[in-house]
């Protein structure tokens, strides 16, 4: 709620994933009567049914009131999702699913959300998200104070999103992920953007006393001293993986049998098959 007074100055992230998002409905060839969007920090709920009118209506779903609204809403935890099973053709999410405590349980809840041969479609925080300013945080409490605590909130690796979506049910998962880089003048400036974000280190092991001000100076400066380039200017990598699942239901393709081919590959090949 702090976050939302100001959340458009500090939003490019979340519209740039949000427009990524949108795009690959482009490339499903079917409409959908009812959109439920978990997160209302992209704005999505607005492009999503004008995205080419694959969506007839949106609902958008936040823990925050102030980023639920404008338009059909609703106040909502995604670990206690408030929606009625197989109420929902697609389901959106933009950067809200790496919050969660239990996001294995969290998709769970979602694909029983959806409707059989419902679309899930979401974008969380990879591993790689802001390994510079982790790396520069580490070293700098290891130096000034010699010790570390959490600073960063953990986030999912790529080879595991797969896993996890299996896990919950859905069927025909797919991941892949993309690397956003930002330039700063100044690496207080990301600073500044995080909180702006909502995105602040909320771990619960987190040290809860405020930092000290040596240690953020010198981690400032390790920043600069490492990872910036020819200009002067520091990145901040953010790495966003795309999870696409879809509800089982007997319309879907389904793998062949073992061993049911009708053709052989040697012959496409022209080539003559070896057993070993």
């Amino acid at each position: 709620m702090r976050a939302a007074r100001d959340f458009d100055d500090h939003a490019f992230l979340f519209q740039e994933v949000a427009t990524r998002l949108a795009d690959r409905l482009l490339d499903v060839d079917r409409t959908f009567a009812r959109a439920l969007v978990v997160g209302g920090r992209g704005g999505l709920a607005p492009e999503l049914v004008g995205a080419g009118r694959k969506v007839e209506s949106a609902v958008t779903m936040d823990l925050a009131a102030a980023f639920a609204a404008p338009g059909p809403a609703l106040v909502g935890d995604e670990e206690f999702l408030p929606i009625a099973e197989a109420s929902v053709d697609l389901v959106f999410s933009v950067l809200s699913l790496h919050w969660v405590n239990d996001l294995p349980g969290a998709l769970v809840q979602l694909r029983r959300a959806l409707k059989p041969d419902g679309l899930l479609l979401v974008a969380i925080l990879g591993g790689d998200t802001l390994f510079e300013l982790r790396q520069s945080l580490m070293e700098a409490e290891l130096e000034v104070e010699n010790g570390v605590s959490p600073r960063v909130s953990p986030f999912a690796d790529i080879r595991d999103a797969g896993a996890l979506l299996q896990r919950a049910g859905f069927a025909l998962p797919v991941t892949d992920s993309d690397t956003i880089t930002v330039s700063y003048g100044n690496p207080f400036r990301l600073l500044q953007d995080l909180r702006g974000m909502g995105e602040q280190n909320v771990v619960h092991q987190r040290r809860h006393s405020f930092l000290r001000r040596e240690t953020l100076l010198r981690a400032m400066t390790l920043y600069a001293e490492k990872f910036a380039g020819s200009d002067g200017r520091v990145p901040a990598t953010f790495q966003v993986i795309q999870m696409t699942g879809w509800t089982p239901d007997a319309s879907q393709q389904q793998p062949l049998r073992p061993g049911s081919a009708a053709a052989r590959l040697a012959e496409a090949l022209g080539d003559k098959e070896t057993k070993l």
